[in-house]
């Protein structure tokens, strides 16, 4: 009964930060072409600002329904020796491996990324994204 409503909220979730991190690396780099320094820290701070109050709500749900979806659908751990199991192992790891990258880009900085290690970090995340996708959609087809 739980599992639709579950469902529902994490790909919503998923729109909204892949929606996010494609957002940042295929328009708001671009936009460095077109904007003067001064203009474009402003964007980006506010578009930083915006960021840092909702994302980390829809990060958390995020994981936390990808989570309880987990625990549903594979029973613990039960559903690991399936061809079903060994991806969606495949798509929790990328998950993690996106926190891992986010976490380890903030503590390198003590909380403030510079710019470089800030787009570096989002093409990695973007590209994980990518594959957790195809996963996501490969775990039923394949």
């Amino acid at each position: 009964m739980w599992y639709p409503l579950l469902l529902l909220l994490h790909l919503s979730c998923a729109i909204v930060f892949v929606g996010a991190v494609a957002f940042e690396v295929l328009i708001l780099d671009a936009l460095h072409q077109t904007f003067d320094r001064t203009t474009m820290e402003r964007i980006e701070q506010a578009v930083m600002q915006r960021a840092r109050r909702v994302m980390p709500w829809v990060v958390g749900t995020l994981y936390a329904s990808g989570v309880a979806m987990f625990t549903v659908r594979c029973a613990g751990l039960r559903c690991l020796h399936t061809h079903f199991g060994w991806l969606l192992l495949t798509k929790v790891t990328l998950a993690l491996a996106v926190l891992a990258v986010f976490v380890r880009a903030v503590q390198a900085r003590g909380g403030r990324i510079d710019p470089c290690s800030f787009r570096r970090t989002h093409h990695i995340v973007l590209a994980l994204m990518v594959g957790i996708v195809f996963l996501a959609k490969a775990m039923f087809y394949l």
